[in-house]
């Protein structure tokens, strides 16, 4: 068995593509339905809220799925696997890009196409949960304070306008948050997810939420094994590794 925790997991762009935030359809259904043998429990980010209220029980070990920038490849390759398999799934999105293709530092090249509201609004009557990604996808440590409360407030409106319910969760582009970004975040979002690789203990900050990089798994056998508690090894070493990455390289977006 899995020691206790909550995964959760970190996608971008379902699709056939280089690049570390690029899965390809066939082996997100395959890490998908690894899931769903391994018997795994998949619970959202407000069942992760409720528990820690007292209000819900969780199980020993689930999934959070998790997809950051709001590709159209989303609805065209993710959810139709997400929804034969009834898991549900949070998208964050930066909402003054919507419609459009990605523009912000590190964007992939050739430029991906991001989901039209139209979109959204349709997965949102499915059940997919919109968070939000800030307005324009910028590092937010590096902003100003008046900034930050633009990028913040006026992403999550734009998107409640559009989905037509609260928005709660938030993603910080490039998983740059400190301290000030936070509080901040706090204020406005009752959870907030990085880019910090590991496993969300039962006390983990909420507004600071580590999420498993699924590029790291697309190796089927190897997410199995993990699934059932026998790749923590790998996760050590690859979270070690990554550390060292980052102390040179800027996060991926």
């Amino acid at each position: 068995m899995s020691p206790p925790g909550i995964d959760i997991l970190m996608y971008h762009s379902i699709a056939k593509a280089d690049g570390p935030t690029s899965i390809a359809p066939e082996v997100f259904a395959a890490q998908m339905h690894a899931i769903a043998e391994a018997g795994v429990a998949v619970v959202t980010l407000d069942d992760l809220v409720l528990a820690r209220a007292g209000r819900k029980a969780l199980p020993g070990h689930c999934v959070i799925v998790t997809f950051d920038d709001g590709f159209r490849d989303f609805r065209e390759n993710a959810f139709p696997v997400l929804d034969a398999l009834g898991f549900p799934a949070t998208v964050y999105l930066p909402a003054g890009q919507i419609g459009r293709r990605e523009n912000w530092v590190g964007a992939h090249e050739p430029a991906r196409q991001l989901m039209s509201w139209h979109e959204v609004r349709c997965l949102a009557e499915r059940g997919i949960v919109f968070g939000s990604h800030t307005m324009s996808h910028p590092d937010l440590s590096a902003v100003d304070d008046e900034v930050l409360e633009v990028e913040l407030s006026r992403s999550r409106a734009v998107i409640g306008d559009h989905v037509g319910r609260p928005v709660h969760h938030f993603a910080p582009p490039y998983g740059l948050a400190g301290a000030r970004e936070r509080a901040a975040i706090a204020r406005l979002y009752r959870t907030s997810v990085g880019t910090r690789l590991g496993r969300a203990d039962p006390a983990a900050d909420l507004h600071d939420l580590p999420r498993l990089e699924m590029f790291y798994f697309t190796d089927i056998s190897r997410w199995r094994a993990y699934l059932s508690g026998r790749a923590q090894g790998y996760l050590r070493v690859r979270k070690l590794m990554r550390g060292l990455k980052h102390s040179v390289l800027a996060p991926w977006q």
